[in-house]
């Protein structure tokens, strides 16, 4: 069995290759024996701190007794017998104490065969350890005070980054905490609390006003407002009554629940999410594969820098404590956790952000690619459209009110099954329309329905049952319909027309929006829809699209990314169903609605949690921040090298300037302070 783990952090283990969730690092695969569960006791930041605290409180006297003071200020403490000693003493216990953390994360990368940041550390302080030991026997200079402060200065800067990074790296623990601990299950005519763990499938539970809703269910008596935003993004809260679906970890409002649980566990949508969250963390972009590679090689160069450097000195006639000294500075400073913090930790925080905006990152590939889109081209039935028929306009002819009109033929197709039946009682549901005793309801065959309200029979159908010609004024109105692609109602009063209903698949109210939007950003928009040339051609002029394919077959859909392709478009898809998965994979970027199905989801590199083509903009605006993000640390983490290396070599040691150690510590712990910081600074940009 393969697990990972953090060289700093041992008690962080995980099953993918993750980042530490404490200082950033990249997790090393460990061979572990199957039956090995649960983390291990390792150091937590709190060890962090006391530990740093401690080495410092050990590096003060060290500094104070190694000689230091008297050659830059000529000034020197009171000795006493075994003064001497004070600095080799201290000093070997910061090494053994604040360096173990080194060595052992040198350790861990060795046997991982992924030399790194804690390898060159590891080797900077045994090397001056090592040479202080020998000097102090062969009255030579020692380096206790540079090993002292180095290893004091790295503990404080992975201090703060860890710090930096434990906040960073929020998205699974905050969804973690969605779930309560306790459901309260009905159990014959009271409630009881018991674990979430031993809720059940079929269980009915009572959430009380203001609870954390813990399964996914529907919802079977009550009606309440649910606060959806840490799943959907959607800060409206969501009213629920009978037969809604609720989702676990949301907020219930002002009203009392009782649901009806369907899933548990791990099929839960919120453990989809998480496991969609993880996925994405541990999978890679380019700029963080091109990171990995330049970390790598950065270790190698500060091995060969390092030994350069010692050659050098040595040969020059240096003594060995300065000439090691100028190799344990470049060592340091060369380190590359910078650079391997750079991606990863903007990466993460990205991933965060995405889900916190209601849209999830299945491949960190696709969120990369966002930002050079220059072409949406969207599914028109369930993304742009509703996918589902509603009311569009209404003549009331016998001068009435329209909701006379749709009060009467809703009342007569409450019993029907049609599709434009189920859209026109829907409609007078929405307006509180009070429903009529009907009388006689019968279907007719291949025409509509027909019932009686009092004594008047009403027929409610098609053209088929029209027995008299439609008024003029009507003529024109009813033929703009057709041309649209829309559905024609009759409805007629003891064979005289009362009133006419046009119906359609009603365009999304938040669709035109995101036209708008994309158009600003400079991003074309287009439209796939396998209806006809007058639906498709509606549709794009309701929403201003610039192009739009009709009567597009299922399979044909991936031939019409290919097309924009050609011409040399980045094409993001959007789409919901089986027959829109081709598309998906053959475009740049494949954005699916997490409410579709499940083939189209595989099928994306981005998934959205709710309806929402707003969510797209987004998408294309956090791709940009987490480049520009990406581009920001890496020239914190790299452009100081190329000052730093020569500098902490000696190159400036004919004007009497020297990068100590402890200075070469400082300035590498800051330039991954910096990048861990600049990363979190991401938190404060608006996707809106």
């Amino acid at each position: 069995m393969e697990i990972f783990s953090c060289p700093m952090h041992p008690e962080v283990v995980r099953e993918k290759p993750l980042m530490c969730p404490k200082c950033g690092m990249k997790l090393l695969a460990k061979k572990v024996s199957s039956d090995m569960t649960g983390e291990h006791k390792g150091h937590s930041l709190t060890s962090l701190s006391r530990m740093f605290w401690i080495n410092l409180l050990f590096t003060i006297p060290v500094v104070l007794y190694s000689g230091i003071l008297k050659k830059l200020f000529n000034f020197e403490l009171f000795n006493f017998p075994g003064s001497e000693f004070v600095a080799p003493i201290l000093g070997s216990v910061i090494f053994f104490y604040g360096g173990s953390v080194f060595l052992k994360g040198a350790r861990a990368e060795l046997q991982g065969r992924q030399p790194g940041m804690m390898t060159l550390i590891g080797m900077a302080i045994t090397v001056a350890y090592i040479y202080s030991l020998y000097a102090l026997f062969t009255s030579g200079e020692t380096l206790f005070w540079e090993l002292a402060t180095l290893i004091t200065i790295m503990l404080l800067g992975h201090w703060l980054e860890a710090k930096a990074v434990s906040g960073a790296q929020s998205a699974l623990g905050e969804l973690s905490k969605l779930l309560p601990d306790t459901a309260e299950v009905w159990r014959g005519f009271k409630t009881e609390k018991i674990s979430l763990s031993e809720v059940i499938v079929g269980d009915v539970i009572l959430v009380r006003p203001g609870g954390k809703i813990p399964v996914d269910g529907i919802v079977t008596y009550g009606q309440s407002d649910v606060n959806e935003a840490m799943m959907t993004g959607e800060s409206k809260p969501v009213n629920k009554s009978k037969n809604s679906e609720v989702i676990a970890g949301t907020t219930n409002g002002n009203g009392s629940l009782t649901i009806k649980v369907t899933k548990i566990g791990k099929e839960t949508f919120l453990s989809g999410v998480m496991r969609l969250v993880e996925d994405a963390q541990a999978s890679k972009s380019r700029l963080q594969i091109l990171s990995d590679r330049a970390a790598f090689y950065l270790t190698i160069i500060a091995i060969i820098s390092g030994s350069i450097t010692f050659i050098t000195w040595f040969v020059s006639g240096a003594e060995a404590s300065f000439a090691l000294a100028r190799t344990v500075a470049v060592l340091v400073i060369t380190c590359p956790h910078a650079l391997g913090l750079a991606i990863p930790l903007v990466a993460s925080i990205s991933t965060s952000m995405a889900a916190r905006n209601g849209f999830l990152i299945k491949q960190r590939m696709a969120l990369e690619s966002a930002r050079n889109i220059d072409t949406v081209l969207f599914d028109k039935t369930g993304t742009l459209t509703a996918g589902e028929y509603g009311v569009s306009k209404i003549w009331n002819l016998s001068g009435d009110s329209e909701n006379e009109l749709l009060q009467i033929a809703a009342s007569v197709e409450f019993a029907s099954e049609h599709f434009t039946a189920l859209a026109i009682v829907k409609e007078a549901r929405r307006r509180n329309i009070k429903f009529l005793k009907i009388k006689d309801f019968s279907a007719i065959t291949g025409q509509g329905v027909k019932g009686k309200i009092g004594e008047k029979e009403i027929v409610i159908g098609g053209n088929s049952i029209l027995e008299k010609t439609i008024p003029m004024g009507m003529v024109k109105k009813i033929e703009a319909e057709n041309k649209k692609g829309k559905t024609i109602i009759y409805i007629l009063e003891e064979k005289k027309l009362l009133g006419i209903i046009s119906l359609a698949d009603k365009i999304r109210p938040e669709s035109k929006e995101a036209v708008e939007k994309l158009r600003n950003l400079g991003i074309k928009t287009a439209m796939i829809t396998g209806d006809s040339e007058a639906v498709a051609k509606w549709v794009s002029d309701e929403l201003g699209l610039d192009e739009y394919f009709a009567n597009v077959k299922p399979s044909n859909k991936a031939d019409k990314v290919k097309v924009l392709q050609t011409k040399g478009k980045k094409v993001a898809m959007v789409g919901d169903g089986i027959n829109d998965a081709p598309a998906l994979v053959q475009a740049d970027l494949g954005v699916a609605i997490g409410a579709g199905t499940n083939v189209a989801i595989e099928s994306a590199g981005i998934i959205l949690v709710r309806n929402d083509p707003r969510d797209i903009v987004k998408i294309i605006k956090l791709s940009k921040i987490t480049f520009a993000k990406m581009m920001q640390n890496l020239f914190w983490a790299t452009a100081y090298n190329i000052i730093a290396i020569p500098l902490a070599g000696g190159v400036l040691a004919f004007k009497g300037i020297f990068l100590q150690p402890a200075l070469a510590a400082f300035f590498m712990s800051a330039s991954t302070v910096i990048v861990a910081f600049n990363a979190v600074l991401m938190k404060r940009k608006s996707l809106n």
